[in-house]
């Protein structure tokens, strides 16, 4: 269990540093989501160090959501007192594991890059889909 908000009061408490976008869960979108990211966390002067993490974040989260979404995927990106949340979901049914017909170089390293990068990570099951959150400590 962790002490940090869940997404919900995310999009309910007052930020200046809040934004969301919402895309088809298709695998053409995810520079979109990416591009999103790096843009805003620049207008946030998110350090370039600090916004390169969390854009790879964004980046290997999003593949994710595309790859196993059926219909959409949002970004939730949220900096508050020095944490950047980054929430993506998706409208996906299960939590995919990695299927051991498939070589290692090809996929499956995402996971490991998030959790590497990230200082905590949390993936839910909902009603309508997947939701998997990463905090990243950043000043802006």
């Amino acid at each position: 269990m962790t002490d940090t908000p869940s997404p919900s009061s995310l999009l309910g408490r007052h930020s200046r540093h809040r934004a969301l976008l919402t895309l088809p869960a298709q695998e053409a979108h995810v520079p979109a989501a990416r591009h999103f990211a790096a843009d805003l966390l620049e207008t946030w002067s998110v350090p370039a160090s600090e916004r390169d993490s969390a854009v790879l974040i964004v980046d290997e989260l999003a593949a994710n959501a595309a790859q196993y979404g059926h219909e959409r995927m949002t970004l939730l990106l949220v900096l508050d007192d020095g944490t950047l949340h980054i929430v993506v979901t998706d409208s996906g049914m299960s939590v995919e594991h990695h299927r051991p017909d498939t070589a290692p170089d090809e996929h499956g390293r995402g996971t490991s890059i998030v959790q590497h990068l990230a200082q905590s990570t949390e993936v839910h099951q909902t009603r309508s889909g997947r939701e998997v959150r990463a905090c990243l400590r950043c000043s802006p």
